[in-house]
């Protein structure tokens, strides 16, 4: 089996790929990177020119940005059941609402936090819309449940969780209940849980 290697820092969206690699369940590699000249190094940025983490080496593939990751690795191990079967009618929302996380969603959060406002009339322009928009729409997807694509846990949910935590965390996107009981739901699971501990205790040691 071609080697399975994270290149991250526990202080980024790395812990998205992070808790995917856990729900697969096999050997991998952890490569952990300071932010600063080791993202900027010759070396890394063969690996990814963007300088940035996360990223994923799968023997001579490389992927780069955490939803494309999960995306990745559900593909490569259909086996682990993390991405509907092909012609299931709960893939189309697979696809459709981890992309939604990682544009609109991820856009519009950003913009909040920066305070970027979308001038008035001109939100055909944003992706995303407007932030409150985004938000109902993300509500809507999750109200059925439990998960993004109903009873089936997909990588679909290893990023819309994680964004959605991580907004609900910093007080970037409201508590909604629906939001809430979601991300309560994943937090409980193992591989989630699992991968929280290899980041923190990560910190921890260099922190000491």
């Amino acid at each position: 089996m071609n080697p399975l290697v994270l290149y991250t820092n526990p202080q980024s969206r790395g812990r998205i790929a992070h808790w995917m690699l856990e729900e697969i369940g096999l050997p991998y590699e952890t490569v952990w990177l300071d932010y600063g000249a080791p993202m900027k190094a010759d070396d890394y940025l063969a690996v990814n020119p963007m300088g940035k983490v996360p990223a994923f080496r799968h023997g001579a593939a490389v992927v780069t940005e955490a939803a494309a990751i999960c995306a990745y690795l559900a593909d490569c191990f259909p086996e682990k059941n993390l991405i509907p079967p092909p012609g299931h009618a709960s893939r189309a929302p697979y696809y459709r609402w981890l992309f939604f996380a990682a544009g609109p969603l991820e856009a519009a959060v950003t913009a909040k936090a920066l305070g970027w406002q979308v001038p008035e009339g001109k939100g055909v322009m944003a992706g995303f819309g407007s932030f409150g928009e985004t938000l109902a729409a993300l509500e809507t997807a999750l109200t059925p449940g439990p998960y993004i694509c109903g009873e089936q846990f997909t990588a679909a949910d290893v990023y819309v969780g994680s964004s959605l935590g991580c907004g609900l965390l910093f007080g970037s996107i409201e508590p909604r209940p629906v939001f809430t009981a979601y991300a309560e739901r994943l937090r409980a699971r193992p591989a989630a849980q699992q991968a929280d501990r290899i980041n923190e205790a990560y910190l921890q040691r260099n922190q000491a």
